[in-house]
């Protein structure tokens, strides 16, 4: 059969091809550590260099669409120790992404990986455009990106980018390769199950987003500290048990997790950067933070519309808004459940009271990917200096002195206490609270982090004081304080895995 021959011959052709050119990959990074490790021994230092990375845009990409063009985006490398991962832009084949990368105590031999995709929304994996490597030098790039080995199109159009690089200064270089240095990038993300229903039309945005904040210098705080799942926690252990009841278990929440965190050109994306020109770093506003990416169009989301505030709308007899999903810009007095990651360093929260919580065994859990452990986790809050119940809302948020209470209400992780104070640290650096500038450039002051740990009579007090103004005040209904499902609402639970509340009832398997 020589047709069949053929197509032995063609699999076999590129089955060597291939190898043959991991081979190579593999012979030329062991040729590069071969010979750092020579000029060690040799007494020579490789230098760390400080290297900010301006990823400009592209062009000349191929169309991957049937209907449309590609909805590109990238993610970078370096040696395989640190991660960058671009926005989506949609229907392009010539994006721009403007987007920096600051990245302390680099090596000079370190390469730069860049893969180019195509975003295809509702598929599990995204198609492949191309790649590309490069040297870490400084200067603008104009760089060819290659395509698959046998692609009847090799080179799949042309990649910018600029680098600059200076040799590190830090104390602690060499202890803390690879360090992110911002900016701090967030992306927020909607609830899939927004606007499946009417119900969820007439909640406020907040009940059903995520957000994800890339925070600088983590490992910097943290060092190799991280909290592991707590072994005690009956939730806990029906999540992370070895049984067949708990792989389940984790599979509904993996399964959540991915559509909560999905990577779409509709998310709400940008940046943080408080630092000057001059170096010197100015504050950030809580309002930014906790209001981080509202400009993005709930239009995009299953079609639900966005209002400006929740003032502005009609309100039904209940109270509640009748025509759309509503955004309130000003600080809204909530509590938050946060994770920060131990994965990729990411802070990742939501509102408590998120309908997506509902029948997930663990908050948590379902921000950490069931994660075995997280670098921490807690709960936070907003309030004015002075608590929720000395505030007058007729008071504009600009001119108030701002709080962010953080602190470790998890039982899933049970954090240590004792970490508490290095948390705040780390969000301090992250937001400017210790800016010597008391104002922005928008004219905004920024914040303190006050960390109160579980047990704190105190803590009680404030999230006490801070709901009871969320309902008395604003006029938030006292079921939306803890998830819940309203009449005819779709669940996130329910989307993603419908079989995951009957298998997490199943008797428990206890932890190897």
């Amino acid at each position: 059969m020589p047709g069949r021959k053929n197509l032995l011959s063609m699999s076999h052709m590129i089955e060597s091809l291939n190898d043959t050119i991991h081979k190579t990959k593999d012979k030329a990074e062991e040729r590069k550590v071969s010979i750092e490790k020579r000029l060690g021994e040799l007494g020579i230092e490789v230098p760390l260099m400080d290297v900010e990375i301006h990823f400009i845009g592209a062009s000349g990409l191929p169309k991957m669409d049937v209907v449309g063009l590609a909805d590109p985006y990238f993610s970078a490398t370096i040696d395989g120790q640190i991660t960058f991962v671009s926005n989506v832009i949609k229907n392009t084949l010539a994006p721009v992404w403007n987007e920096v990368w600051r990245i302390r105590n680099v090596p000079a031999t370190a390469t730069l990986s860049v893969e180019v995709m195509d975003k295809d929304e509702g598929s599990a994996t995204d198609d492949f455009i191309g790649k590309f490597n490069i040297s870490l030098t400084a200067g603008a790039k104009e760089v060819e990106i290659d395509g698959p080995v046998l692609s009847l199109r090799k080179q799949r159009g042309t990649f910018w980018l600029k680098i600059d690089a200076k040799h590190s200064t830090m104390r602690q270089k060499h202890e803390f390769q690879y360090l992110f240095d911002g900016p701090v990038r967030f992306t927020r993300h909607f609830s899939p199950t927004v606007g499946l229903f009417t119900s969820s039309a007439l909640n406020p945005a907040s009940l059903y987003s995520t957000w994800k904040f890339n925070l600088e210098a983590v490992k910097l705080f943290f060092r190799d500290v991280h909290q592991p799942w707590n072994e005690k926690y009956p939730a806990a252990q029906k999540i992370f048990g070895s049984g067949p009841a708990s792989l389940a278990v984790r599979s509904g929440i993996q399964a959540g997790h991915r559509m909560l965190y999905a990577r779409l050109a509709s998310n709400g994306a940008g940046t943080i950067d408080n630092r000057r020109e001059d170096g010197t770093e100015e504050p950030v506003s809580l309002r930014d933070v906790l209001n981080a990416g509202s400009d993005a169009a709930p239009e995009n989301v299953h079609g639900v519309r966005r209002t400006a505030s929740r003032s502005n709308s009609t309100s039904s007899a209940s109270g509640r808004p009748s025509d759309a999903l509503v955004e309130d810009k000003r600080i809204k007095p909530a509590v938050y459940t946060y994770i920060i990651s131990s994965v990729d360093d990411t802070w990742r929260f939501s509102e408590t009271g998120a309908a997506f919580f509902v029948d997930f065994a663990s908050k948590h859990a379902l921000h950490a990917n069931c994660a075995h452990k997280v670098r921490y986790s807690g709960e936070f809050h907003p309030r004015p200096v002075g608590g929720w119940a000395k505030f007058n809302d007729s008071t504009a948020d600009d001119d108030v002195e701002w709080e962010l209470v953080v602190d470790n209400n998890s039982g899933t992780y049970a954090p240590d206490k004792m970490m508490l104070p290095t948390v705040q640290e780390c969000l301090q650096y992250n937001f400017g609270c210790a800016a010597e500038v008391p104002r922005n450039r928008k004219g905004e002051k920024g914040f303190k982090v006050v960390v109160y740990d579980r047990e704190d009579e105190r803590l009680k007090e404030s999230v006490d004081a801070c709901r009871s103004y969320a309902v008395n005040v604003r006029g938030v209904r006292q079921e939306d304080l803890e998830p819940h499902v309203d009449d005819g609402e779709v669940t996130l639970n329910a989307t993603a895995s419908p079989t995951t509340k009957e298998r997490f009832e199943q008797p428990m398997v206890p932890p190897s």
